[in-house]
This record gives structure tokens, sequence and C-alpha cells, in this order.
């Protein structure tokens, strides 16, 4: 019972955010299997990213940046772009900008609720732990999945060489603000809490103003409101 107990404070972050950004679609929700199938995909890529970091570090050692900037951010958040580009980005369901943030934001969660039951399983944790995990890793990834779903959204509805640089945005910030986030937890302990509520914040707020703009640019805004119009 306390192990069930402890699985689902574990999980539940991650499902509870996942639902939050799915329901901020204002104009066609997305198939819930496709979003489930990305989510999974989440989870699965745990384990090869676990096997890479630990070459990594047997490798080229645990400095504190190499492992932020590399080990973690850039390896974790090619892996989820990866997955995104070459299985949702030319799919069909994929038909508005905002489409780019809840399945960046599925395959982000899914990597972090598998880290969260693993941390869970592996540590024992408390609760307050388990909280503290939720405010800031699983949120953490959820927004680093907003940066990187919005420009895919951008880049896919922009076409030409608009297209290319979206892309490469929607790569290379999440990878600067996870590298962030990671540096702050890992080398600034005395004060951490002072920087990372900050950046927490901060991520909040240019995230939700994300969430805004890829419901504005959606071509089905200017079809719903033709209907009303009419229905009027």
């Amino acid at each position: 019972m306390f192990l069930l107990s402890i699985l689902a404070a574990a999980i539940a972050p991650g499902l509870s955010l996942l639902a939050y950004f799915y329901l901020k679609d204002r104009y066609e929700a997305e198939p819930v299997h496709t979003v489930i199938r990305m989510f999974i995909m989440g989870v699965l890529l745990v384990f090869p990213t676990m096997v890479l970091q630990r070459a990594f570090v047997i490798g080229f050692g645990e400095n504190p940046i190499l492992y932020s900037f590399v080990y973690s951010s850039l390896l974790e958040e090619f892996l989820k772009w990866f997955i995104l580009f070459f299985l949702i980005y030319k799919h069909q369901d994929f038909d508005e900008p905002y489409d780019g943030i809840v399945y960046a934001t599925a395959v982000s969660l899914g990597f972090a609720t598998m880290e969260n039951v693993m941390y869970a399983l592996l540590f024992g944790p408390s609760v307050s732990s388990l909280v503290m995990r939720a405010l800031l890793p699983v949120s953490g990834h959820a927004l680093f999945g907003v940066m990187m779903g919005y420009h895919m959204g951008k880049a896919k509805f922009r076409g030409g060489t608009s297209e290319r640089g979206e892309l490469i945005y929607s790569l290379c910030l999440p990878v600067i603000y996870h590298g962030v986030f990671d540096y702050i937890i890992l080398d600034a302990k005395p004060y951490w809490m002072w920087l990372m509520i900050p950046l927490m914040l901060f991520l909040w707020r240019i995230s939700m103003a994300r969430v805004n703009r890829a419901n504005d640019r959606s071509p089905l805004r200017a079809v719903i409101r033709e209907e009303e119009i009419k229905i009027s």
C-alpha cells in the first residue's frame, strides 16, 4: 500500500501538468491516443538516456558544466526533439501551432514522470521531496517542452527559411534553459533556491505567453469565429 502511494505521488504531477497543457488548446483537442503514445515515447527515452549519460561520465568525467549542458540538457532535449521531429512533425494530427506544445509536453512529461518513478523506487523519498520534485524537475521538463513545441509549431506553419530557423530554436532554447536549470542545482548549492525561484517564475511567464501566442495563431480561430457570426 505504501509503495502504491509513493508511485501515485510520483506519477500524479506529470499527468496533471499534461492534462493542464492539453486542456489549454482552445480550438481542437488532439487525439488522446496520439498524446498517450508520445507520453510513452518519453517514458522509454529515459533508458537509453541513462546508458548514454553513464558512458559520458565514464569517458569525460563529471564536470558540472559538461554534465549540465551536454550530458543532461543537450542529450535529453535532443532525444525529445528527435522523437517529435520524426514521429509527429509531419503527422496529420499536427494541424495547428499549439499542437506542437501538446506533443512536446507529452514527450517531456513522459520522460520526467519515469525519472520521478525511478527516483521514488530507488530512494523511497518523503512527501516533501516529491512535492519539491513536482515543482522543479517535473515542471521544468514541462516548460522546456512548451518552448520546444512552440517553435516547432511555428516552424511547421511558416515554411521556407523561417522553418529551419524555428526548428533550430526549438532545440537550442530548451537546451540552454535546461542546462542553466541543472547547473544551478549542481553547482550553486548554498544559494541555489535564490536563483531557482526567479528562473522558474521567468520560465512559467514566458511559457504561458507562448501558450497564448500559439493558440492565437491557430488557423481554426478564424473558422470558429465565422461559424459563431453565422449562428448569431
